[in-house]
């Protein structure tokens, strides 16, 4: 029988490898807690985002500029 291998992943925050395995790395997928909590102040500080699309033709117009019979 075989044992399974523990996967190997790099922290994203430094690069460095980590084992994808909790009793080793309990901060994974961080190598420590240090690189854990740089990155939850980048998310805090709004250092990460969502890049937003163009509107497209396609998309329903807000309620100021809907027409029909129920406007105000």
């Amino acid at each position: 029988m075989q044992a399974k291998k523990t996967a190997i992943v790099a922290c994203p925050q430094c690069g460095k490898d980590v084992l994808w395995n909790n009793t080793v790395s309990p901060y994974r997928p961080f190598c420590s807690e240090r690189c854990k909590l740089i990155d939850l102040g980048d998310w805090a500080a709004g250092n990460y985002s969502i890049p937003l699309s163009e509107k497209s033709d396609e998309e329903p117009q807000s309620d100021e500029q809907q027409e029909g019979p129920y406007q105000a």
